[in-house]
C-alpha cells in the first residue's frame, strides 16, 4: 500500500521514484526461531534474509525504495509463530514475510496470513499437501527430496527394510505416510518398515537405535529415513556412534540435517551417512561460489552455508524482481508477477516459480564428509514441485494452479474447485 501510494504520487507530480527513495521503505518481515529448539536451523535464515536484504540494498533497493528487515523472534513456540505474524503485518505493517522452518509453525501462522493478506516465503523441505494462494514454497516437495531419496535407497544401496524416524509433528508423520504408501507400491512388506516418532529435543536414543538395529535380525539390509528435526539430531547421531553403526552397517539418509546441523557434531563418525537436498555448500558453480564467498565474509570463516538458505537466497530474489515487475510491492500484484519467475540456482541451474507456488529444483543426494561437508553422489535435473502427492488417493486426484484456474485444490476428475480437505 505504501508503495502504491508513493507510485501515484510519483506519476501526480511527474517525479521518479529514485527521488522518493528517502520517504519510501518497503519492509520484510524475518519470521525466525532465534531461540529454542529451532534455533540451531533458524538463526541462520534470520542471518540470510538480513544478508539478501544489504546486499539488495547496495544495489538501490527496489523500486526506488530501501529495504528494510524486521526481525522477531517466535523462539520455536508454535502458537507463537501466529501471533508473530500477526504482528509483523499488522503492526509492523510489513509487505512480505520470509520465514518458518517446522510445518507446525507454517500451519499456525497460515490462518494469519490468508486473514491479512500477507505473503510468505517457505524455505525448507516439507510434507507438500498444502496449496494456500498466500505462500510460495520455495523448498523441496516430497516429489523433490523424500521419493527420489528412497528410490537411491532402493535402486543404489538395495535396502530392504525401513527405519523411517522422526519428530512428531505434520511434516515427519504426513511425509512418512506418503513413504509407507509408495515402499509398499514398491513391493515392501508392511512388516519390514518400522516407523517411530520422537518429541522436539528429544535426547535419548539408546533404545530407538537398538530397535533399529534389531531390524536387520534377520540379515537382510536396513536403511534409516530420517525427518528428525532440531538439535535431536546432535542426540541420535552420537547415539549411532556410541554404538558402532557405520553407514556401511545401516546408512541414514536425512532430510533436516544440513552443513549447520552438522558444525555442531564429531563427524568422524558420521562419514558415509547421507542426506537429500536441493543444495550442498559442496556445489561446484560460479554463482555459489560467490555466495560462499559472500557469507563467510560476512558471517565469519566457520559459517557454513545450506539448502534454506538457498531457497530464501532464491525466493528473496524472485521477490525483488517481481516487486520491480509489478512497480509495488502489493502482495496482489506480486503474487501475479511471482508466475514464471526464473533466477539462477546456486548448483548450475535455474529456478522456475510455478503456478502451484512450488519451484522446479534439482535433487542432490549428499554423502558426510569427516570434514563435516558432503560429497554430492547423485544430482537429477531440475524435478517441478509437486504440492499433491501421487501417492495417496485423496491427493493424487488434486491439482493445484493458483495461476490460471484460481485454485490450489482443483479435483481433475470433477474438475471442481475443493474447498477443504481433512488434512489441509
Amino acid at each position: 500500500m505504501r508503495t502504491t501510494i508513493a507510485l501515484a504520487a510519483a506519476l501526480m507530480l511527474g517525479t521518479s521514484m529514485p527521488a522518493l527513495a528517502d520517504d519510501c521503505t518497503i519492509k520484510v518481515g524475518v519470521l525466525h526461531s532465534l531461540s529454542g529448539t529451532m534455533a540451531i536451523s533458524e538463526t541462520t535464515l534470520k542471518d540470510t534474509v538480513e544478508m539478501l536484504v544489504e546486499q539488495q540494498n547496495t544495489k538501490g533497493g527496489v523500486i526506488g525504495c530501501d529495504l528494510e528487515a524486521v526481525v522477531v523472534d517466535p523462539a520455536s513456540d508454535w502458537p507463537l509463530f501466529a501471533e508473530k505474524a500477526r504482528e509483523l503485518l499488522s503492526v509492523h505493517d510489513v509487505d512480505v514475510i520470509f520465514g518458518n522452518w517446522t510445518s507446525v509453525s507454517r500451519k499456525s501462522v497460515l490462518p494469519v496470513i490468508e486473514e491479512l493478506n500477507g505473503l510468505l516465503f517457505y524455505p525448507v523441505q516439507y510434507e507438500g499437501e498444502e496449496s494456500s494462494k498466500n505462500v510460495f514454497y520455495t523448498g523441496a516437495a516430497p516429489n523433490q527430496q523424500a521419493i527420489p531419496a528412497t528410490d537411491y535407497f532402493l535402486e543404489e544401496l538395495g535396502i530392504e527394510k525401513f527405519a523411517l524416524l522422526g519428530t512428531d509433528y505434520v511434516y515427519p508423520r504426513t511425509t512418512n505416510n506418503i513413504l509407507n504408501a509408495y515402499l509398499q507400491s514398491k513391493g515392501i512388506a508392511e512388516s519390514d518398515i518400522f516407523v517411530n516418532y520422537t518429541p522436539f529435543g528429544h535426547s535419548d536414543w539408546s533404545k530407538i537405535v537398538a530397535d533399529v538395529v534389531a531390524l536387520g535380525a534377520d540379515g537382510k539390509s536396513v536403511g534409516v529415513i530420517s525427518t528428525i528435526n532440531g538439535d535431536a539430531n546432535i542426540g541420535f547421531y552420537k547415539e549411532l556412534a556410541a554404538a558402532g553403526i557405520s553407514a556401511d552397517d545401516i546408512p541414514v539418509v536425512a532430510f533436516s540435517v544440513g552443513e549447520e546441523e552438522l558444525s555442531g557434531l564429531d563427524t568422524s563418525n558420521l562419514v558415509g551417512h547421507l542426506a537429500a537436498w536441493n543444495y550442498f555448500q559442496s556445489a561446484e558453480s560460479d554463482a555459489n561460489a560467490e555466495w560462499v564467498e559472500a557469507w563467510k565474509a560476512r558471517m565469519g570463516e566457520e559459517r557454513v552455508t545450506n539448502d534454506p538458505m538457498e531457497a530464501h537466497y532464491i525466493g528473496f530474489n524472485m521477490w525483488v524482481n517481481a516487486v520491480a515487475a509489478a512497480g509495488t510491492a502489493d502482495v496482489d500484484a506480486v503474487r501475479t508477477a511471482m508466475y514464471g519467475q526464473e533466477f539462477p540456482n546456486l548448483t548450475g541451474g535455474t529456478a522456475v516459480m510455478l503456478p502451484n507456488h512450488h519451484l522446479a529444483k534439482p535433487v542432490l543426494i549428499g554423502e558426510i564428509t569427516a570434514e563435516g561437508q558432503f560429497d554430492i553422489i547423485s544430482q537429477t535435473e531440475e524435478v517441478p514441485g509437486d504440492a499433491w502427492t501421487d501417492f495417496l488417493p485423496e491427493s493424487a486426484v488434486l491439482k493445484s494452479d493458483w495461476k490460471d484456474l484460481g485454485c490450489g485444490m482443483y479435483n481433475v476428475d470433477t474438475k471442481t474447485c475443493v474447498q477443504t480437505l481433512s488434512n489441509y
